[in-house]
């Protein structure tokens, strides 16, 4: 008979392709791990991974048991949850990712709020970039994320929760910022500082702009930074100009808010949500937490007709 926990087992090899660190995350030694896998594998009459290979990956029939085990998984989980939201128990852990450009700046808007609603959940966050995010979601390594959207991944469900105007911050001598209307066309130039690859900022922005290869040839030194406030610095002491969300915008003090400049007609907006895969299991906590996290940024940001949405894929 298939157990939940020889699933477990089998689930925990998949996402980390490593017999050793998937007994370490399920508690166990590595030889009770393989020892259960094994039995499996006997009984069925299977081999659900192929150990030839480094790091281990799953047969095809493996891939296909591996899809339906997670899919029992999740649902043996709903059991549990089920009756906690009858009860009205709020507790449990919570793998949250969250992209760099939204942590610095969301984080301390909901966390500290949301603890203190729900002192019985423990949250644990890491921040990696959307596509991370995404992979761990798929391997159920993160119970959600907190990321740009649309994303168009039929096996992740997508939560909007708020709406980011984009706008220009510029080097205080900057031309833009004396132009009394500016357009996206103004912003194809040489002299934008862009994030690095793999920030989903970063595609937006070239997006926004509609940038062409090779055209940035005016800056001081080529840096494609990994963060925001890596720019910003940047940008203050050498010249030149990027785009921020307004989150970002939100902290900045009086003096440095003169860099900002907004674009004339339709706003530019990204979107942001609570993201998680379709084998979800945590439903209730992922409620509370996208309610906290709704009601704990400006009410502005809640309406989607105040502009355009900008997309990154």
């Amino acid at each position: 008979m298939i157990t939940l926990v020889q699933l477990e087992y089998v689930v925990a090899v998949d996402s980390y392709r490593h017999f050793a660190t998937a007994a370490e995350h399920c508690f166990v030694t590595q030889p009770t791990l393989s020892m259960q896998i094994k039995k499996l594998e006997d009984d069925l009459g299977i081999k659900i991974f192929d150990r030839t290979k480094q790091p281990v990956v799953p047969t095809d029939i493996g891939k296909l048991f591996i899809d339906q085990a997670r899919r029992a998984l999740a649902e043996s989980g709903r059991l549990n949850e089920l009756v906690k939201s009858h009860l009205g128990i709020v507790s449990g852990e919570l793998r949250l990712g969250i992209i760099p450009t939204l942590g610095p700046y969301l984080l301390p808007l909901f966390a500290g709020t949301f603890k203190k609603k729900f002192p019985e959940v423990t949250l644990h966050i890491e921040e990696i970039v959307t596509e991370s995010i995404a992979e761990k979601l798929r391997t159920d390594q993160l119970d959600a994320g907190i990321f740009v959207t649309p994303f168009n991944d039929p096996g992740i469900i997508e939560q909007a929760l708020f709406y980011e105007e984009m706008l220009i911050y510029a080097h205080q001598g900057h031309s833009l910022l004396q132009k009394p209307l500016i357009e996206v066309a103004d912003l194809n130039s040489p002299d934008i500082w862009l994030l690095n690859d793999g920030h989903c900022f970063r595609s937006q922005v070239i997006n926004l702009c509609e940038l062409t290869p090779g055209s940035r040839q005016e800056l001081p030194f080529d840096l494609e930074g990994g963060s925001l406030e890596t720019l910003m610095r940047i940008i203050r002491r050498e010249g030149g100009f990027t785009i921020i969300p307004e989150l970002t915008a939100n902290e900045l003090g009086m003096e440095e808010r003169s860099s900002l400049a907004r674009f004339s007609g339709q706003i530019p907006l990204r979107e942001v949500s609570l993201c998680y895969s379709r084998n979800y299991v945590k439903y209730n906590l992922l409620q509370r937490l996208g309610e906290t996290i709704t009601a704990c940024v400006p009410a502005t940001m809640r309406n989607k007709e105040r502009g355009e949405l900008v997309t990154w894929k």
